[in-house]
């Protein structure tokens, strides 16, 4: 039995089309069906029912995809142990990494599919662009993604803080409510640098604090630093890894979320993208 034809299998089986999985596999799709079928005789059972509208797997199909897949991972883990470099998995993050991120790295080269993450920093709508287009193979991405021309799935929620200044009336607080804080102090990123963010940032303000002064995340926390009565917003875990004297974080009260998504091609596994969701999940 050749790891090739479990691999024609699990990707058949993956798409539940032979010609998307001929697509994904860069060959013939009279290839793809020839060694389906080799497959199926050397095993005795039939593992797909084809007709001219679907492809469905047998009960026999099911069982075998479990351990098809199981015998894949263990080959990668060997190739990997001998010395062969694991698959690049190039992920589109800010150029914030987080305790999040290094235990997702960590998960992604330990697990069935090992893989060698490779981050590459890119604004969000150019990370948005090179998903679609195949230059990355994943990108995070705080708050609502609409573009209809990639796959976008929440991955986990992460509470926001308010950024205060040092000597803020509230700096010492240890919580705050967005009703308390004087909406003329506050700042935010300018929706060009990071429109998903911005937008969900933006849905959770008072009416009130609806206009405020933009710019980009550097000038946004200089000016909050310099204002007393500054302040902003920003995801929790993003925070833990800035530190600064002349800045202090709140957490909110009633506490305020916002969503994280991982963003994939349009043809990417539903495998894959679950595997992805997994490695970054608490």
């Amino acid at each position: 039995m050749e790891l090739r034809a479990l691999q024609y299998f699990v990707t058949v089986a993956e798409e539940l089309h032979f010609g998307r999985a001929a697509q994904r596999l860069s060959i013939v799709q009279p290839a793809v069906s020839q060694q389906i079928s080799r497959l199926e005789r050397e095993l005795g059972v039939r593992l797909l029912e084809r007709t001219s509208r679907r492809v469905r797997l047998t009960s026999a199909g099911e069982r075998v995809l479990a351990a098809a897949r199981e015998t894949l991972a263990a080959a990668a883990r060997v190739r990997v142990a001998a010395g062969h470099p694991a698959a690049v998995l190039r992920i589109g993050v800010a150029s914030c990494v987080t305790a999040r991120l290094e235990r997702a790295v960590g998960r992604m080269r330990e697990s069935g599919r090992p893989a060698e993450p490779k981050l590459v920093d890119l604004p969000v709508t150019a990370r948005l662009d090179a998903v679609r287009d195949g230059e990355l193979d994943l990108a995070l991405v705080c708050g609502a993604v609409t573009s209809p021309a990639v796959t976008a799935v929440r991955a986990w929620s992460e509470p926001l803080h308010a950024v205060l200044a040092r000597d803020h009336p509230a700096a010492r607080e240890a919580v705050v409510g967005l009703h308390d804080l004087d909406p003329h102090g506050l700042r935010l990123p300018a929706r060009e640098g990071d429109p998903p963010m911005h937008d969900a940032i933006l849905a959770v303000l008072p009416a009130a604090a609806l206009r405020p002064p933009a710019g980009d995340i550097l000038n946004v926390l200089f000016e909050v630093g310099q204002d007393p009565g500054g302040w902003t917003l920003m995801p929790a875990e993003q925070l833990a890894g800035t530190r600064t004297e002349r800045l202090v974080q709140v957490p909110l009260d009633p506490p305020v979320t916002v969503d994280w998504h991982i963003v994939t091609s349009l043809v990417t596994p539903g495998p894959c993208v679950a595997s992805y969701v997994a490695a970054f999940a608490d």
